[in-house]
């Protein structure tokens, strides 16, 4: 069933593809036998181009006042002077290093752990397929 399938779209394509290859030379031959349609002439174009319009002139700006080169001076700030020596600053007092507390010392010895005894497994059965045979 599949094969007559595609044997029917093969068949169907080439007969589209010889009608479409007709109908093109048709279309040519027509068009080369017809007398040629006369066209109107087209419309010729100026040469010359037109007049370029007139500037417009700007309004008059108002005068702008001009600006004094010679600024005015300006009164100097005073710069508060810098100290030239620094206050000493005071020392903590601190512990002299013999009146430290003496360090716990750490013991000897680590103290016994209780004895735990575990429950003993169970065994696990043998399952008589994995099991290898008996040696004789």
């Amino acid at each position: 069933m599949a094969s007559f399938i595609n044997c029917f779209i093969l068949a169907l394509f080439m007969a589209l593809t010889f009608s479409g290859v007709d109908v093109s030379m048709a279309a040519r031959h027509l068009l080369q036998q017809l007398p040629q349609p006369q066209l109107p002439p087209l419309p010729t174009l100026p040469t010359g181009l037109p007049p370029l319009p007139s500037i417009p002139t700007l309004p008059q700006q108002p005068t702008i006042p001009t600006i004094p080169i010679n600024q005015p001076a300006l009164p100097q700030p005073t710069i508060p002077t810098i100290p030239t020596n620094q206050p000493s600053l005071p020392m903590p007092s601190l512990p002299k290093p013999g009146a430290l507390p003496p360090l716990p010392s750490i013991p000897s010895s680590l103290p016994t752990l209780p004895k735990v005894t575990l429950p003993p497994l169970p065994s696990i059965p043998s399952i008589p397929l994995l099991s290898p045979p008996p040696a004789n």
